[in-house]
């Protein structure tokens, strides 16, 4: 039986065509076609008509370090709805473990550079971000379109490049088996060369989100 707000390798791997990246550095897999492009669209769809530019937990000093666009997808629209139904089939992660969905939009140049999803224990942003939920335990990030140049999300450690595809879902484990945030899942949103990019990002935590 799962922890709350824990998926793992196993649970996972049990669902047909997912593939782990094999590296014993992090908990990295993939799932093509985990979204229909029907659902894709009306996703997409929710995006462009709330998106505003995105901001950071902590401003590092850099003003070009993530230049996307994102949306807070209400969770009463129908596709948010289904697409929380099937996260939590995958998953087997408690919807209650996970924060709000989001959206993110990438135009021409557009990015986040290198960056982890979990937070720093008694850095600057803990105590803001952290105090009642607790750690980020997983992400799962979903492409909602093809990319037509750049766009790929990079796993610096690991040496992978993964491409946008329709549909196509990426999911990995913030931290390490002692807890502790694993440094290796730093990851790159790279620009976007030509085209625009849409994705889905759906962060866990520990503890009942909010």
């Amino acid at each position: 039986m799962l922890a709350p707000g824990e998926s793992s390798a196993e649970f996972l791997r049990s669902h047909d065509g997912v593939k782990r990246v094999p590296s014993p550095k992090l908990e990295l897999f993939i799932k093509d076609s985990f979204l229909t492009a029907d659902h894709c669209a009306r996703l997409i769809a929710l995006i462009d008509a709330n998106r505003r530019p995105s901001t950071l937990a902590y401003f590092n000093g850099d003003e070009a370090f993530r230049t996307s666009e994102t949306c807070d997808l209400d969770p009463g629209e129908h596709a948010v709805q289904q697409l929380e139904g099937l996260l939590y089939d995958f998953t087997g992660i408690d919807p209650v473990h996970g924060e709000q969905v989001q959206g993110q939009r990438y135009e021409v140049g557009q990015e986040f550079k290198e960056h982890t999803d979990w937070f720093t224990p008694d850095g600057p942003d803990w105590e803001k971000y952290c105090s009642t939920s607790g750690q980020r335990t997983w992400t799962f990030m979903i492409y909602l379109n093809e990319v037509e140049a750049g766009g790929a999300t990079r796993f610096k450690a690991v040496g992978k490049k993964i491409l946008p595809e329709k549909g196509k879902l990426l999911g990995w484990n913030n931290r390490n088996p002692d807890g502790s945030g694993n440094v290796n899942t730093l990851h790159h949103a790279m620009k976007v060369r030509k085209g625009v990019k849409y994705v889905i990002t759906k962060w866990y935590r520990e503890k009942p989100w909010g």
